[in-house]
């Protein structure tokens, strides 16, 4: 199907039962078209068109909790997610806006505000509901499918549509929050926050976000901000004295509840929503955020007016899973970093696109992964940089048992 220029239109699907979903995904063998699916949030491909079928779940968005287990459908957002929990009691790592998709934060591990404390999203979950290739309903979990399992936990979107969840949530009584603003040059500040989560307790996560004015999902300048797992807010003062004792910061610290620290991103409605502005940069999975590391981001984000620099500590719960026990890399990583800038038409001219691409190399030359959940462009040629190489090698086998017309290539696509 083609639009009036000859443009493939997507044939767009809005499904309310599994079944729906597996008579849609059946049609995509047999026809031999990609299939993309759009799992209620707000990343890339939410936006982009596509040919074969656009596969839209936000019509399978229900949330059930019994006692700790909690079974999420394909099509939720992270924000009704926490406003369900919070009512048991419990809470899961998700991601930093409440529009954020369930389904495709899990699949590419999920960097969240409880990294540190729980792990990443992937970590916590216990099992799934997959539509495969054939169009066939399977479970996956630890016992039943367990290399589909595997693959799920890190390995993105590349095996199946999942329209269902199973995760194991936290029991949160609450939070405290920790927000500093920075006035003036950021360089004593991470330095101080990179010495802090060498040895701080896991209950502490800690973002660092420098944004311009212009971007509309986050207050402009520098800030640091921390998460403590538990009602805490002297023990959360407490640990983070190396930070707000710095000149030039001001620190507020208060017990909001965990939902109001998931920021709300501004959504484009419509079919014809427009795409966002293009990106200019990358991201990385760091073993250490070293001083020269520090020097560039300063540099960058002072050099760039339209960048944004964004960090995030990783260690702790994180670091208690094998390399091996999932297919997300690079868990001997400390820190996640994004650096980048907004390419605005009339902004940027291609002096300032070179340089900004020239600095963002030699931020990212030291990364020992890159995270793909932060990586907006289906670029196949990236993919081996997204996972170890043993883990490439599992996945590639994964995907030729589970999808091997390899219909669901609208993502980062395994090849085998």
């Amino acid at each position: 199907m083609a639009d009036s220029a000859g443009a493939p239109v997507p044939s767009v699907h809005r499904p309310s039962t599994v079944d729906e979903v597996a008579e849609v995904v059946r049609r995509a063998s047999r026809e031999a078209v990609p299939v993309t699916v759009v799992a209620g949030g707000h990343g890339p491909w939410s936006h982009a068109p596509a040919d074969g079928i656009r596969l839209e779940l936000g019509g399978l968005s229900g949330i059930e909790v019994e006692g700790t287990t909690v079974r999420i459908g394909g099509g939720a957002v992270w924000g009704d997610v926490a406003t369900a929990l919070a009512a048991h009691g419990l809470a899961l790592s998700s991601g930093d806006t409440a529009s954020v998709g369930v389904g495709g934060l899990t699949l590419g591990g999920g960097i969240g505000w409880m990294v540190r404390a729980w792990g990443l999203a992937a970590d916590q979950l216990i099992g799934a509901q997959v539509v495969a290739a054939s169009g066939e309903v399977v479970d996956a979990s630890s016992e039943t499918n367990p290399e589909l399992f595997w693959a799920l936990r890190g390995g993105g979107g590349n095996f199946g549509v999942v329209t269902r969840f199973d995760f194991a949530a936290h029991p949160l009584a609450g939070i405290a929050f920790a927000e500093s603003v920075i006035d003036g040059d950021a360089t004593a500040v991470l330095r101080a926050a990179r010495d802090l989560l060498r040895d701080a307790p896991r209950e502490l996560t800690v973002t660092y976000m420098d944004v311009p004015p212009m971007d509309p999902s986050a207050p402009a300048g520098a800030r640091l901000s921390a998460v403590w797992a538990a009602p805490e807010p002297d023990r959360l003062r407490a640990v983070w004295e190396p930070i707000s004792a710095l000149p030039g910061v001001q620190t507020q610290v208060t017990t909001p509840p965990y939902l109001e620290v998931l920021m709300e991103m501004p959504q484009p409605e419509g079919d014809d929503a427009p795409a966002p502005p293009g990106f200019l940069g990358g991201n990385g999975l760091y073993a250490e955020l070293d001083d020269a590391l520090i020097e560039r981001l300063v540099a960058f984000r002072r050099t760039y007016p339209a960048s944004v620099v964004f960090l995030r500590s990783l260690g702790g719960a994180f670091h208690d899973v094998a390399q091996e026990e999932t297919a997300f890399p690079a868990r001997a990583a400390n820190w996640f970093v994004m650096a980048g800038a907004f390419d605005i038409p009339g902004m940027l001219d291609e002096q300032t696109r070179s340089a900004i691409d020239a600095d963002g190399e030699g931020i990212r030359a030291g990364r020992l992964a890159e995270y793909g959940n932060f990586a907006d462009t289906e670029r196949p040629d990236a993919v081996p940089g997204m996972f170890s190489a043993e883990a490439l090698t599992r996945l590639r086998a994964t995907k030729a048992a589970w999808d091997p017309q390899n219909i669901f290539r609208r993502n980062h696509n395994i090849l085998v």
